[in-house]
Order: structure tokens, then C-alpha cells, then sequence
């Protein structure tokens, strides 16, 4: 016969093990995909912050680093591939888009992480904005200072997105970017300095909101088009449209966008100066490559505001398209989408007034 004490022992942790099992089963479930970058980054020492190795942690040393992560949500990790940010590239991204859209359709998943190099996030969070088919929440965080340096940024920003992802304030608002205790939306924001915390801005339009006291706070939301309501599907796709950047500067020469559409461009981003502004040097290739079915889209180097239609270029008579507010990389990103749809330029310019 056990004695009453052994027997009380039993019932107590007997009751503490279904406390802790009913408290799990609470949480949402957030799953982590992991695609490498700073977060997952080491340096020659603690106070490397610069000239570190990007990509060298995998998503279960990431996990294990953040063990507070348990108490705000049910985590699983995934390592879906292993790159410093400058390496993505389509192929990364279609991917990608794929498995979070899988992952989102099981009833066992309420929100996606993705752990994700800096140098490209803003990009990367647009394309998913546009592909994922879900209002369950997808949050993209990195880091600026790699997992070994002193008063690194990594968990906490970790810490935050898991939060983000499992609460129900997310649901619904297009994918997001978490850093530095910010929170933005993936069509606006963009990394404005080479290696401070506070880097990721929306500078004219602002942030979403904010996390404070590990609960988000949100204060507006994007109005254009994403996600659920977006008509972009890539599920049968394994390639995109070749669509490339040609920035402008003054003295500026046709011979790289020349070489692109000699090399088999689809589409071509004009960053021109100012409201996009054309250079003399380079209207004529720009309307020869549009005779030839290339679709030009007029966005700026400057990164804010609207590029007027018809303002620095008669659009109507050239038959170009204007990048709204977008800058020139997701404005790339929206043009190889639209063009899995339509070459239509009219059409084209209706989509980026929508997206």
C-alpha cells in the first residue's frame, strides 16, 4: 500500500502536469520558419556587429535561445532553407510562399514566423502579402546584430513576432514586420540605415502599432489590397516573369537597360530622379523596348510619395505604367506578378492603384 503522502504527492503533480497541459492547449500555435540572415548570424566575437557570418544558426538553436517563447505560444520550427538575405532570389520566394500558404490551411496552425535576413525582409514580406491566401497572421522578423554580439536584438524580436503571430489583433492585417518593438506592414516598410536597431521605418505613412508589455498595439492598417483578397496565385507556378531595375542619376546611359531587354526582360523598373523623371538618354530605348512588349513601370529613387501619371512623362502616349507609392523593388514584385496575369498596361496600372 502506498502511503497518503506518497498518494498526495501523486495528485499534485498529477494536477500540475494537466494545469500545464489544459495552459498549452490555450496558446496558439505558431509555427517558425527559418530562412537564415543576421538572426541566425555569428561573429568573430561579443562586440562584432559588422563583418559577422550571416546564416550559421539553425531554427532549433533559435527556439532554444528564447525558451520564454513557451509561454506565449505552442512553437514548432522549420528550417526552410539557410541564406544571408542578398542571396534571395525568386526561387526562394515561390518556395517559401508555397509552404506558409500550406502550413496556414491546417487547422493546426493559427499564425507563421519567419526568421529572415535583413537586406531583403521588406521585399520578401511583400511578395508573401501578395501570395499567401490567408488572414491568419504571418510576421517576418530578423535581427541587426548577429546572435553572438553583446545586447544582440535577435530574441526579443523573436520573442515579439511569436506574440504577434498568436494574437488575434494580427488576424487579418496583411503580412507584418516586427523589429525593434515596431510594428509595420509589408507593402510599406522599407530599411532606411545600414546597421542600426531602428532601421525599419515607414517614414511618411508610419507604423501600424506597436508591442509594448508583450501585447501589440496597432494604430491604423494598410488599405490596399493583400492576402485573402489578393488574385495572385502561385500554387502551379516554378517561375516568374523576368522583371529588372534600372535606377537613374544624372549623365545616366541606356546600356544596362539595353542589356536587360536584350537579355529577355519582361518588364523594366524605371527609379528615375525626383517624381520619376526620364533622362533624354534613355526615352528612346524605353519606348523602343515598349514597342517590342516590354512593360515599363515609372517608380523614384527617392523612396516616398506618389509618382504622378502623367507628371514627369506622358504615360498615355508612351504606354507606361507608374509605380503609385511603391519603390522600385516591390515594384518589380508587383509587376512580375501582374504580368502572370495580363500584359495589358491599363490593366497593369489598375493593379497597382489596388495593390
Amino acid at each position: 500500500m502506498y502511503s497518503k503522502k506518497i498518494i498526495g504527492q501523486f495528485l499534485i503533480l498529477a494536477c500540475a502536469a494537466l494545469v500545464s497541459i489544459a495552459h498549452a492547449q490555450k496558446l496558439p500555435n505558431v509555427m517558425i520558419l527559418a530562412t537564415g540572415g543576421t538572426i541566425a548570424g555569428t561573429g568573430a566575437s561579443s562586440t562584432t556587429t559588422v563583418g559577422y557570418t550571416a546564416a550559421k544558426i539553425g531554427v532549433d538553436a533559435l527556439i532554444d535561445a528564447v525558451p520564454e517563447l513557451k509561454k506565449v505560444a505552442n512553437v514548432k520550427g522549420e528550417q526552410v532553407f539557410q541564406i544571408a538575405s542578398e542571396n534571395m532570389n525568386n526561387d526562394y520566394w515561390l518556395k517559401l510562399s508555397k509552404r506558409v500558404n500550406t502550413l496556414l490551411a491546417q487547422s493546426d496552425v493559427d499564425g507563421i514566423v519567419i526568421t529572415h535576413g535583413t537586406d531583403t525582409i521588406e521585399e520578401t514580406a511583400y511578395f508573401l502579402d501578395l501570395t499567401v491566401h490567408s488572414k491568419k497572421p504571418v510576421v517576418i522578423v530578423g535581427a541587426m546584430r548577429p546572435s553572438t554580439a553583446i545586447s544582440a536584438d535577435g530574441p526579443i524580436n523573436l520573442y515579439n513576432a511569436v506574440l504577434l503571430a498568436g494574437s488575434q489583433e494580427a488576424i487579418g492585417k496583411g503580412v507584418l514586420v516586427t523589429l525593434n518593438d515596431q510594428i509595420n506592414a509589408a507593402r510599406e516598410v522599407t530599411k532606411t540605415n545600414t546597421s542600426t536597431l531602428d532601421t525599419f521605418k515607414t517614414p511618411e505613412l508610419g507604423f501600424l502599432g506597436y508591442i509594448q508589455g508583450s501585447k501589440p498595439f496597432f494604430y491604423r492598417q494598410s488599405t490596399r489590397k493583400h492576402t485573402v483578397d489578393s488574385e495572385f496565385d502561385i500554387s502551379k507556378m516554378d517561375s516568374l516573369p523576368q522583371v529588372d531595375i534600372v535606377y537613374g542619376y544624372a549623365n545616366m546611359n541606356p546600356i544596362a537597360l539595353n542589356a536587360f531587354v536584350a537579355a529577355g526582360a519582361k518588364g523594366i523598373i524605371h527609379a528615375g530622379v525626383g517624381d520619376g523623371s526620364l533622362n533624354n538618354t534613355v526615352v528612346p530605348s524605353l519606348t523602343e523596348a515598349r514597342k517590342k512588349g516590354v512593360v515599363i513601370v515609372r517608380a523614384s529613387r527617392v523612396g516616398q510619395g506618389i509618382v504622378a501619371r502623367n507628371g514627369e512623362a506622358d504615360d498615355d502616349k508612351l504606354d507606361f505604367v507608374v509605380s503609385d507609392t511603391l519603390n522600385a523593388q516591390k515594384a518589380r514584385i508587383l509587376l512580375m506578378l501582374a504580368l502572370t496575369k495580363t500584359t495589358d498596361t491599363k490593366e497593369i496600372q489598375k493593379i497597382f492603384y489596388q495593390y
